[in-house]
């Protein structure tokens, strides 16, 4: 079993402007959320582990959770409201947002929350803005020590205008460096977080912490790969793009999937991960996200449609 851990949310995208305001579409979502229920589509076995509101908006992100396949035995619920994101979208589909979350569900998450995983969990992933505020961000960096014998799955996804303290990313980040054996993070995350250093110099510095595997994504432009110090690059594919909101959650949870069908997914199997299953690795998280960015929101794709590993 996978678990994933972070926050969960709603996308709002607003339609059009009307007499009395605006007509909105609110998607469910949220990054560790969307890896989650990306795992589940995928046929893993997966559960979430976050604080989910008691709200109507709260219930709802729950209920979906269940439908779509995803355990919650490790949802935690709290009286406190649900996040809001309000996305406003580029001209080539990529997402920037606004968030409503003070004191919400998902960064409530204390200490006292923290499940004790079974022998049956082979991996954790965590990610985005649950691990840079608190109580959540330090409670999850505890649950990540806690977990260490087991496959560890990081992608900082930052999000400035939820803590827009850029050194307290870099330092969250590192420090999750030395427990991750997975990185998987964006070029332009990278950006903020090391501006004057290459993306070669972090992926070096973070193999020395330990880090088997980083993927540094580059959106269409493809992924920098390099396994225990072993690079590659990784071309784009191009696809009729609608939005590309859930493509990094999607190239995740088929990271985290495909180690499984390749009998990988434990901290001894990474460590064990050959170049040329490293390869086909990454080239079906690519196929998968790029089925994301047909569609409008989060709509990772099932299982059906991805080519097999």
């Amino acid at each position: 079993m996978f678990v994933v851990c972070g926050e969960a949310l709603y996308d709002v995208f607003t339609l059009e402007e009307t007499d009395r305001g605006f007509t909105m579409d609110a998607r469910i979502g949220g990054s560790p959320f969307n890896v989650a229920i990306g795992l589940a589509r995928l046929g893993c076995d997966v559960a979430f582990c976050a604080g989910l509101s008691s709200d109507p908006l709260g219930r709802r992100l729950e209920r979906h959770l269940e439908a779509e396949g995803v355990d919650t035995r490790y949802v935690v619920r709290k009286d406190n409201p649900t996040t809001l994101a309000l996305v406003a979208l580029g001209g080539g589909g990529e997402p920037h947002y606004s968030f409503y979350g003070h004191a919400a569900a998902d960064r409530a998450v204390t200490s006292a929350d923290l499940p004790t995983l079974p022998e049956t969990v082979q991996a954790i992933h965590f990610g985005s803005f649950s691990l840079a505020v608190e109580p959540s961000g330090a409670s999850f960096l505890e649950l990540a020590r806690h977990a260490a014998e087991k496959l560890v799955s990081f992608d900082p996804n930052i999000r400035l205008n939820v803590e827009p303290d850029a050194a307290l990313w870099r330092q969250r980040t590192e420090t999750f460096t030395q427990i991750a054996a997975l990185v998987k993070v964006s070029v332009e995350d990278l950006n903020i977080l090391f501006p004057e250093e290459t993306p070669e110099g972090v992926i070096a510095r973070w193999h020395a912490n330990g880090v088997q595997l980083v993927v540094v994504t580059r959106g269409s432009e493809g992924a920098l790969v390099s396994l225990r110090g072993e690079v590659f690059e990784v071309p784009g594919r191009r696809v009729e793009t609608v939005d590309t909101v859930g493509a990094g959650d999607t190239y995740q949870a088929a990271l985290l999937c495909g180690l499984e069908r390749l009998g990988k997914a434990s901290k001894a199997g990474l460590a064990a991960l050959s170049m040329a299953e490293c390869r086909r690795l990454v080239d079906f998280a690519g196929m998968a996200a790029a089925i994301t960015c047909t569609r409008r929101g989060a709509d990772m794709p099932h299982a059906a449609e991805v080519p097999d590993i």
